[in-house]
């Protein structure tokens, strides 16, 4: 009687110690092992792909937004065509440098009306909205300007001595405002001020209108006299000196 031949065990489930990883295995092409590393981190590389895409969206639709917000502003202040909707318009946007700017012509309005006071109010307001623009410049200098034609020529001094003295302002707003402080300087007669004053005019910009009508101004103060000399002594005088001199 032939002995059956014992049956080949199997394999016990999962045992796969003899089984050759795909990655490492000399058949398994670069294409195999794309699809292997791709099915093994599928979740986690689209997850980073629709992070990445949300984060692009996101900073695109922000930037738009800010646009189009920026484009109704200056939709706004362009339609601000009276002195209520130029209020309107500073009041809702305060801080905007647009606001800035419809405050200085609110303040250009008042003072060529004659109201002194509220321009002065109305230029330090644009001032303080537009400061480091160019345009500040010119609203401090008329909050100065509307000082001294309300007649508080103190308070307009010292604004008018800083945008003289800054070199770093354009010299069209030094020459004025040196200008100013010259006006200030003949009518209160003090020529040497008044000369000083000019001096400086002369070195910001010789050819600057300001400063022709300063040389005017001064003119019509009499020279400062040169200081006297000291009387020579007379010849043949006997010179007398003192006890212990």
């Amino acid at each position: 009687m032939t002995t059956p031949a014992s049956p080949v065990p199997n394999p016990p489930a999962g045992d796969d110690r003899n089984l050759v990883a795909a990655a490492t295995s000399p058949a398994v092409t670069f294409e195999d092992r794309v699809r292997t590393f791709w099915t093994g981190n599928r979740n986690v590389i689209t997850g980073l792909c629709v992070g990445v895409a949300l984060a692009i969206l996101g900073k695109g639709g922000w930037d738009h937004l800010q646009r189009d917000k920026e484009s109704g502003v200056v939709q706004v202040y362009a339609a601000a065509d009276s002195p209520e909707k130029l209020k309107a318009f500073a009041a809702a946007h305060a801080g905007h440098p647009l606001a800035g700017v419809a405050q200085l012509r609110l303040a250009d309005e008042a003072y060529q009306a004659g109201k002194a006071a509220d321009a002065a109010a109305l230029y330090q307001q644009a001032a303080a909205a537009l400061k480091g623009d160019p345009l500040g410049a010119r609203a401090r200098m008329g909050r100065a300007v509307a000082q001294l034609a309300a007649g508080q020529a103190a308070e307009a001094s010292p604004a008018l001595k800083a945008l003289a003295d800054d070199s770093t302002q354009l010299k069209a707003v030094r020459a004025e405002a040196a200008y100013h402080l010259a006006s200030l300087a003949v009518e209160a007669k003090n020529a040497d001020e008044a000369q000083r004053l000019v001096d400086q005019l002369m070195q910001i910009d010789v050819s600057s209108p300001w400063t022709q009508q300063a040389m005017m101004l001064r003119a019509s103060l009499p020279a400062t006299p040169a200081p006297a000399a000291a009387p020579a002594p007379a010849a043949g005088a006997a010179e007398v000196k003192l006890p212990g001199k």
